[in-house]
């Protein structure tokens, strides 16, 4: 029986397997290199702002399956997508019952739908903490995006 890196040749070893890891790692650390920009300050892919956004979307997906899963009805906070069920799961895990906190380390900001808004609108109030700004001090709103719906 033959070994994973045998070749018909006696004696030959084939470590392609090496070699491709080996690329992979010196893609990695080329890009780090080459465009250290997109590493934020996490040590993540994108800005603060970018991560922002994704949480965002996160959120509201999370949202739509808290309601999906209750009827149709959102939860009055974002304390429930964090809340462990009887059998330990949340609807976003990670957080250890604690509200989900922009890049900045401010809670996001959650108003379930209402007849004049049917959407749940979440938001961040951006570096500063403060409504409006601009910059990293804009607000990143729910509203402001094109989610898969």
């Amino acid at each position: 029986m033959k070994e994973c890196c045998e070749t018909d040749v006696p004696g030959k070893k084939r470590y392609r397997h090496w070699v491709v890891l080996g690329c992979v790692v010196l893609a990695a650390v080329g890009v780090q290199v080459l465009n250290p920009t997109i590493i934020d300050y996490h040590g993540g892919l994108g800005s603060p702002r970018v991560r922002a956004e994704a949480d965002l979307d996160a959120l509201v997906h999370s949202l739509d399956e808290y309601a999906d899963c209750n009827k149709g009805a959102y939860p009055s906070s974002l304390r429930p997508l964090v809340t462990p069920d009887t059998n330990g799961n949340s609807y976003i895990e990670g957080y250890n019952g604690k509200i989900p906190k922009d890049p900045w380390k401010h809670e996001y900001q959650y108003e379930p739908p209402t007849a004049e808004h049917p959407k749940p609108h979440v938001w961040s109030f951006g570096a500063d903490g403060k409504r409006g700004g601009s910059g990293d001090d804009a607000d990143i709103d729910s509203d402001d995006f094109q989610y898969g719906r």
